[in-house]
């Protein structure tokens, strides 16, 4: 799987790694049970600091994404159950982005269709585009 960091984003660099990690097991491009590059091994392929991989890491280790060892070594989770604490996390997000989606003039029909879309778009493992 390839990592891409955008530097000029505003989204914070480990909020970023956290995201692809999340969007390559949509994709199936990490299975469950694979092993990820240690903390340090990913800050020097990806060129940023380990500080910032442990973090997402870490996040993605308490939203149940990955498992970490006693050795900070990460391997992806299972396919993960819907629970309601994911529920409710994907019920805020989605009310947020309906209502910006509003704000913008959007219609229930677009807006609907665009979130079909980008639904097949993270199982495909297509990321980029609009």
């Amino acid at each position: 799987m390839l990592i891409e960091i955008n530097t000029t984003s505003q989204s914070p660099i480990y909020e970023q790694l956290r995201d692809q990690i999340v969007l390559g097991m949509a994709a199936g491009q990490l299975t469950p049970g694979e092993k990820l590059p240690s903390v340090r091994r990913l800050g020097v392929d990806i060129g940023i600091n380990y500080h910032t991989v442990n973090k997402a890491y870490t996040m993605l280790c308490e939203e149940g994404y990955i498992v970490l060892d006693t050795r900070k070594r990460a391997a992806v989770s299972p396919m993960m159950k819907c629970t309601g604490d994911f529920q409710a996390r994907l019920s805020q997000k989605l009310l947020l982005i309906a209502a910006e989606a509003i704000c913008h003039g959007i219609s229930k029909e677009e807006f609907t269709k665009t979130c079909s879309k980008y639904y097949q778009k993270a199982m495909e493992g297509q990321t980029n585009g609009h």
